[in-house]
């Protein structure tokens, strides 16, 4: 089962337990012990994949994160198998996505700006990414009339649908509120003592 199936689809499918939908990509974490255990999970994935296929390897000394573009259950299975063999046991509350988030009135005039300060490339019309997979996505909302009271950047995080509840019980133990869960599953508005904000997402209620 390969391609552009549904986020539902693919946690459906068997022998993805290790796996996680976060908006476009699903990911999987693998805590290591030692550079040299990820680096072997690593050679074992570049392996395993297609040359042409649409994958991000983060390598660290405490483990590694896989992420695949396409919600490839074959693929996801394989290297879950790999992991396996060589006793790397997932972690799967600890993948997740960033993205900052600037309202603008008129988003054609400030896109370019922000593109050019971080040499990002774009998808749509509104959305930057950094082409060495290193920064977190840069997302424009459009705001309908100017606003003096509330920040105008905020991070999204999305997270794995299942732990999403403790992220956000763990914010408001550490002094956060929540503003709004009107939109909710698809993301929660919380914010800081002094009001600014940051939202949770999942993968639930967007197909």
């Amino acid at each position: 089962m390969t391609g552009q199936i549904t986020a539902a689809e693919f946690h459906a499918a068997n022998g993805v337990a290790d796996w996680r939908v976060l908006y476009h990509l699903v990911s999987a974490h693998f805590p290591t012990d030692s550079l040299t255990g990820g680096l072997a999970l690593a050679t074992e994935i570049g392996r395993l994949a297609d040359p042409g296929e649409l994958l991000k390897i983060d390598l660290r000394p405490d483990g590694v994160t896989v992420s695949l573009r396409n919600r490839d259950v074959a693929l996801a299975r394989r290297i879950s198998a790999a992991a396996r063999e060589l006793g790397l046991i997932a972690d799967p509350t600890a993948v997740e996505v960033v993205n900052v988030t600037i309202d603008a009135l008129v988003i054609a005039d400030v896109l370019p700006f922000w593109q050019a300060v971080l040499a990002y490339g774009q998808v749509g019309d509104d959305y930057l990414f950094d082409p060495r997979g290193r920064g977190p996505g840069l997302d424009f909302q459009q705001m309908d009339a100017p606003r003096s009271q509330r920040n105008r950047v905020h991070l999204d995080v999305a997270v794995p649908h299942d732990h999403v509840e403790a992220r956000i019980s763990a914010a408001l133990a550490a002094g956060g509120r929540l503003v709004s869960d009107a939109y909710a599953p698809k993301w929660w508005v919380l914010a800081d003592a002094e009001g600014n904000e940051a939202c949770l997402a999942t993968w639930l209620g967007r197909e």
